[in-house]
C-alpha cells in the first residue's frame, strides 16, 4: 500500500468521523453528550490538519479547544441547568430557515474551494517549505514578530469572555456563606478587634 493511498484512506475516515460527530452534536437531547461529540469533532478535524502537515492548527485546536474551551462549555452547560424539554418546544417551525442556512453555507464553502483550486498556482509556494521550517516554527516566529500586538490583543479578548463567563453563570444560593471582596477591602482596623473590660471575678469553691 502507497503512502498517498494510506494518506487518503485515513483523510476519508477521519472525515466521516467529524462529520458523524458533528450530526451526534445537534441531534442528541443530552447536553453533556452533545459536548462530548463535539470533543470528538475537534480531535477528528485536528488529525485532518496534522494529514494537511498544519501541524501548529492541530496542536492548537487539541490543546486550546478540547482542553480548555471545552470544558468551559461542560462547566456552562451544567451549571445553567437547561430545561431540555422546553428547549424542544417547536423546534419544527425553524427546520425550514436552518436547512436554508446550511445550504447557502454548504454552497459558499463550495465556491471558496474551487476559487482556491483554480487559483492555487497563483499563490506561489508554501512560505515554511520556502524559509526551510516546519510549520509551527514558521507560524510562532510570525505571531511573535510580525504580529506581535494582535496576537496579545486576541488572548485579551478570550480572557474577557472567560471571566464574564464565569461571572455569567454565577448563582447566589440563599443559605449559603460567602465573602464579599467589597467588604473585606473597605474594613478598618479599629474593626478587626475589639477589647473588651471585664471586672475579674474569683470563681466559686463548690460545696463538698
Amino acid at each position: 500500500m502507497s503512502a498517498q493511498l494510506l494518506q487518503l484512506i485515513c483523510f476519508y475516515a477521519f472525515s466521516a468521523v467529524a462529520v458523524g460527530s458533528a450530526l451526534l452534536v445537534i441531534t442528541m437531547r443530552n447536553s453533556v453528550h452533545a459536548v462530548l461529540s463535539l470533543v470528538l469533532t475537534f480531535f477528528s478535524v485536528a488529525c485532518l490538519w496534522l494529514l494537511a502537515q498544519a501541524e501548529f492548527l492541530a496542536i492548537v485546536l487539541i490543546v486550546v479547544y478540547v482542553g480548555a474551551v471545552m470544558v468551559l462549555f461542560l462547566f456552562v452547560v451544567m451549571m445553567l441547568d437547561i430545561n431540555q424539554e422546553r428547549m424542544r418546544e417547536n423546534f419544527i417551525q425553524y427546520l425550514p430557515v436552518g436547512i436554508i442556512v446550511a445550504a447557502v453555507m454548504l454552497v459558499e464553502m463550495l465556491g471558496l474551494i474551487g476559487v482556491r483550486a483554480m487559483h492555487a498556482s497563483l499563490m506561489g509556494p508554501d512560505p515554511a517549505a520556502a524559509a526551510g521550517l516546519s510549520n509551527t516554527a514558521w507560524l510562532g516566529q510570525a505571531l511573535y514578530t510580525r504580529f506581535l500586538l494582535p496576537f496579545e490583543i486576541a488572548a485579551l479578548i478570550l480572557t474577557v469572555g472567560l471571566i464574564a463567563a464565569v461571572v455569567l453563570t454565577l448563582r447566589h444560593k440563599p443559605n449559603t456563606r460567602r465573602q464579599n471582596p467589597g467588604d473585606q477591602v473597605r474594613i478598618k482596623h479599629r474593626e478587626r478587634m475589639r477589647i473588651v473590660k471585664m471586672d475579674a471575678e474569683r470563681p466559686q469553691e463548690s460545696e463538698s
